[in-house]
């Protein structure tokens, strides 16, 4: 009661003020028809009413705020009022029996519970029992529930009520009918607030309830709590600007002033709003998520069947599909990626304001890169023509000599021909120099690519294959006349080279035997076992090399010849069994030449 100002008549006035409840329980649904979102099950549940094909026990789950609790009183009220032969006046209040499992979860309040089960209603031909967070319930109180939830009384209706449904136990979930609430859509929170919101004469933007339908994340509940705090602040106006302030949310301008800026490529301008955004007391994981959205939407606007599936305001929308306009799709797509990757790796960073202005400068920088991708080509189309111009009658003749050194890459040759257009009167002394400079260019490809090997086996056949292909430049085969006496001395001098240089274990192999000719181009070798052989085999390459730049004869090659049998006991050694894995891929080989392998 409040008290007014005295008058004349020296009585005291008072005016009443009516209490303020919360929307939550003053717009709270009453019937069916008011539930919002769950037409679904409202419908299930009116027709099971009418045609008494109501069950027994009845499970209601879901998040929270959906409308779970009222739904089961709706429902409690609706099974005795559909009754024929009870009268208008009764109060089935009495009826219904609301238990908290959450503070009434041990076996002597089951117990309790079933008891008063047992006696049946006096008016009316229902008593339901409304048990609100059943998954709070103890093992022993579930046990002790289970018969009389699976056999209960004609005259008792159990309807329980959980956000995890998870935590109850499969006895319990078998015996009851399940019903599955789902989270409440955007558009329709949204329109139950704008309803509310005329019926107390409250101007409200619709993007501001956008946003509070959003922040609500599909809970009634929540939105109502929210529409509460936001008309106590804007004094019976919202507005978009009140909700971002109060809710601290980033508006969609700002998301469509930083994607403006991407877009432009104005790195300096986006870190600076970025440094606006933190400064106002938003957190960078929220922003980059903010932000992650803002080109999805943005890439749904991209057609019209998908410009359904934004929820904003038709206001913004129009924005979206003007900035939608601007951007490529694949900007889109690459921008997409990058503020996804940034999101995973947020809390991993260590410096995580850096980490997000490192995301927005590669977003920024994706126009560039397109820029210079796409005229890459050009300009050197405009440089081989740019000299042309001025000698229009040699232009058709300059085509060929140019086309050939682009396979060689001779680039000596090229200034020659731009800067001296007499010497294409001799295209014939040129083949003369192609094979004298290039000779070097297969050593410095061989080169690179020992020096890029890969530890797959499909590189080094690569690499090989890239060897056996490579071209002789003109360099013709030694096959000049082998004597034995030649090969004899070539092979002591060999021997005394690689003691000088310290490989005794190769030098030791070449005096296990003299090297015999035959046939010209082979030399024969008696080893005492299969080890020696194999050894040997391992280095012939560089033994050839030597011996064929001595005697300069490139087709020298080995027969190595094993005095004893291996026996079959024979206890295989690491080299051994190297020779069998090198049977089965040669590639292996090749592989333990690349990282220069020891086997001992």
């Amino acid at each position: 009661m409040k008290r007014a100002d005295e008058n004349p008549s020296g009585f005291d006035i008072f005016v009443s003020v009516e209490p303020f409840v919360v929307s939550a329980l003053k717009y709270r649904p009453q019937r069916f028809e008011d539930v919002v979102g769950q037409e679904s099950i409202t419908k299930t549940l009116e027709n099971a009413i009418a045609k008494d094909h109501l069950a027994q026990a009845l499970l209601f789950c879901g998040p929270r705020g959906v409308g779970k609790t009222t739904c089961a009183r709706i429902l409690a009220k609706k099974i005795n009022d559909s009754d024929e032969t009870a009268s208008e006046d009764n109060d089935f209040a009495f009826n219904i029996f609301e238990l908290d499992a959450a503070s009434n979860n041990s076996v002597e309040d089951i117990r309790n519970l079933i008891d008063q089960v047992r006696i049946p209603p006096q008016v009316g031909k229902y008593k339901v029992y409304i048990i609100d967070e059943v998954h709070m319930l103890s093992q022993a109180a579930f046990n002790a529930f289970l018969k009389t939830l699976e056999e209960p009384p004609a005259h008792a209706i159990f309807i329980l009520a959980t956000t995890e449904k998870h935590k109850i136990i499969p006895t319990i979930l078998s015996r009851c009918q399940i019903f599955d609430f789902k989270r409440i859509g955007v558009t329709d929170a949204k329109n139950y607030l704008q309803k509310i919101a005329e019926n107390e004469g409250i101007q409200a933007e619709e993007e501001a309830l956008q946003l509070i339908a959003q922040k609500a994340d599909g809970a009634m509940r929540d939105a109502l709590s929210i529409f509460d705090r936001i008309v106590s602040f804007s004094n019976d106006a919202i507005s978009a600007q009140h909700v971002s302030v109060n809710l601290s949310i980033l508006d969609f301008d700002t998301y469509l002033q930083i994607t403006k800026q991407l877009i432009e490529g104005d790195i300096r301008g986006v870190i600076l709003s970025f440094d606006q955004v933190l400064s106002k007391g938003f957190d960078g994981h929220q922003f980059i998520v903010g932000l992650a959205s803002h080109f999805r939407d943005l890439w749904m606007c991209k057609h019209p069947d998908t410009i359904s599936l934004i929820e904003v305001g038709s206001s913004t929308q129009k924005k979206y599909l003007a900035q939608s306009e601007m951007a490529d799709q694949s900007f889109l797509e690459k921008a997409i990626a990058l503020t996804n990757e940034c999101d995973l790796q947020y809390k991993a960073s260590k410096n995580q304001r850096l980490h997000v202005e490192i995301c927005l400068m590669q977003i920024a920088s994706v126009e560039d890169e397109k820029k210079k991708d796409k005229p890459y080509i050009k300009p050197a189309l405009k440089t081989d023509k740019a000299p042309q111009p001025t000698q229009k009658p040699v232009a058709k003749e300059e085509h060929k000599p140019i086309a050939e050194p682009i396979v060689a890459k001779p680039v000596e040759e090229t200034t020659v021909e731009t800067n001296q257009p007499p010497i294409l009167e001799k295209p014939i002394e040129k083949p003369t120099k192609e094979p004298e400079q290039p000779i070097q260019k297969p050593i410095a490809l061989d080169i690179q690519s020992k020096g890029v090997s890969g530890l797959s086996l499909s590189s080094i056949a690569y690499q090989k294959n890239i060897k056996a292909n490579q071209p002789t430049n003109g360099k013709r085969t030694r096959e000049e006349t082998v004597e034995q006496e030649s090969l004899e001395t070539a092979w002591k001098a060999l021997s005394t080279q690689l003691e000088t240089n310290g490989e005794y274990n190769l030098a030791a192999l070449l005096n296990l035997d003299s090297p015999r000719l035959k046939n010209k181009v082979e030399i024969h070798l008696n080893f005492p076992n299969k080890t020696n052989k194999l050894e040997l085999e391992s280095e012939k390459g560089k033994v050839i090399g030597a011996l064929s730049d001595e005697l300069k004869n490139d087709l020298l090659q080995f027969v190595i010849h094993v005095s004893q049998e291996e026996q079959q006991n024979y206890v295989y050694t690491p080299r051994d069994k190297y020779e069998q894995l090198v049977k089965v891929n040669p590639l292996v080989d090749d592989i333990r030449k690349e990282f220069d392998l020891d086997l001992n």
